[in-house]
């Protein structure tokens, strides 16, 4: 089958895209930037990638126009606070008519459960797109998830941040309300089972793992995996904000994130049904074994996507594209280069910066840095990166977003996201006499911004100089 996968550079849907691939359907990716599609060259060669805005007008490209079905996974709720609902609402509308030119047959929507007349702001969204949906000139199929678990997912990055930094927890009441988690394998083999599936037509379906438990659980049940010695005390005060708060500062999440989620996070979400397991035969793994798995994953250096790779993660939503030509006119620059002996090493070197690895030369000053910026409600330096070696265009590394990774150019490009006044670029070039370049230029924005810059000149000196003999030379 000819299969449109919205969302495709999504937590979701990049999980969901080798598994249509590998069960032979042809699939048309729909993404805002094409340029910014995490994809490895091999899986690459084996899709179509249309560009498709759905909150704008489009021209139905005429590689939908034939598709069997589609996937509707897009979601807003980490990029704003006030108006991701009218957003989405707004999207689906624009996804209806978008659909009405193309001869798809089904279209399958995952949603969040929703049994609850005291609903959150996610979850009203989510049902409030379901019905626009239901509106549309297609089959539609809704699979209402709780909170899904795996290596990279929202919940499970939280969970572990949580868990793996704060041995004693002083935690709001909202850690007793319960919900029915789900590993990320049973909601793709849910996702997956439902194509074509004539009894699955103009159905909503709640799907869920064997366990129903407390956010307090679930900690107390990682830390048992972990082998961690963990101490929750729950009080009966605490409010949204402060919660929301607490989960940014520890966290790796946004703040405006952490607000829907401890919106979200009152509301019981329990499955209501087990029609969607008893017709597809599927036994739902339990919440230990989901943690495992993800565990499995992390330690295998096989996590294909992880939300914080996700545009609204960052301090930027779209239009990335522009930042990718490094402006010259008004710019500051601190250029240093080198003469390397083994430029393949260098460039593993290079492909390897962040995360767990981090600067190569005066981390601790990178760690400062990300703590101001989490603590003025940039990113900071939590988001880490979701693979030891690989990068590719769009991923967040640390407080930067990958604009271009191109390994056969040897060249790396960083966007910065942290909170500056202006903006600010990070490359690294070898060029053909096997020199490398490693260029850092800022676009300051008023007085302010050239003051930042030179205050901040003292510190530069001794870092970039730093990294760049660390990254050539290979020493620790």
């Amino acid at each position: 089958m000819k299969i449109l996968l919205t969302g495709a550079n999504g937590y979701i849907g990049l999980r969901l895209l080798p598994q249509l691939l590998e069960l032979g359907h042809h699939v048309v990716c729909a993404v805002r930037n094409k340029n910014r599609l995490s994809l490895n060259k091999e899986l690459l060669d084996k899709v179509e990638i249309v560009e498709l805005d759905f909150l704008e007008e489009n021209e139905i490209p005429s590689a939908i126009k034939d598709i069997d079905i589609a996937y509707y996974l897009i979601h807003s709720m980490s990029a704003s606070t006030k108006d991701f609902d009218s957003q989405e609402a707004e999207a689906a509308k624009n996804f209806n008519k978008i659909m009405e030119a193309t001869m798809v047959q089904q279209v399958i929507y995952l949603s969040g459960i929703v049994n609850d007349s005291n609903l959150s702001k996610h979850l009203k969204s989510r049902k409030q797109v379901e019905d626009i949906l239901y509106e549309g000139n297609f089959k539609l199929t809704v699979l209402r998830a709780a909170i899904i678990v795996g290596s990279g997912s929202s919940s499970f990055e939280i969970i572990r941040d949580l868990c793996e930094k704060l041995p004693i927890m002083i935690t709001p009441k909202w850690v007793k309300t319960k919900c029915q988690p789900i590993s990320i394998r049973d909601v793709l083999s849910f996702l997956t089972g439902v194509i074509g599936r004539e009894e699955c037509y103009n159905e909503s379906f709640d799907v869920g793992g064997p366990d129903i438990l407390t956010y307090k659980q679930m900690m107390l049940q990682y830390a048992e995996i972990r082998e961690l010695q963990l101490y929750i005390i729950d009080v009966p005060v605490m409010s949204p904000k402060l919660s929301s708060y607490w989960l940014y500062f520890v966290t790796s999440t946004s703040y405006k994130l952490a607000l829907n989620l401890v919106d979200s996070m009152r509301i019981e979400v329990i499955s209501q049904d087990k029609r969607l397991q008893e017709i597809l035969n599927i036994e739902p793994i339990s919440y230990k074994e989901a943690i495992e798995l993800a565990f499995y994953k992390i330690e295998q250096n096989q996590v294909i996507s992880s939300w914080k790779d996700s545009m609204s993660s960052g301090r930027f939503r779209k239009d990335l594209n522009k930042y990718i030509q490094v402006p010259s006119f008004g710019c500051l620059k601190d250029e240093q280069s080198v003469k390397i002996n083994n430029p393949e090493q260098v460039l593993e070197r290079i492909w390897a910066i962040g995360g767990l690895n981090g600067w190569y030369y005066g981390n601790w000053l990178w760690k400062f840095r990300g703590y101001l910026d989490k603590l003025f409600g940039g990113v900071g330096l939590r988001r880490g990166r979701t693979h030891i070696s690989e990068i590719n265009a769009g991923d967040s590394l640390d407080f930067w977003r990958v604009l271009l990774a191109d390994k056969q150019e040897r060249r790396l490009l960083l966007f910065a996201e942290m909170k500056v006044p202006g903006e600010a670029w990070l490359e690294f070039e070898i060029d053909a006499d096997n020199v490398l370049h490693q260029t850092a230029t800022f676009r300051p924005r008023g007085i302010w911004g050239r003051l930042y810059w030179y205050t901040m000149l003292p510190f530069h000196y001794f870092i970039f100089e730093g990294m760049l003999n660390k990254i050539a030379n290979g020493s620790n």
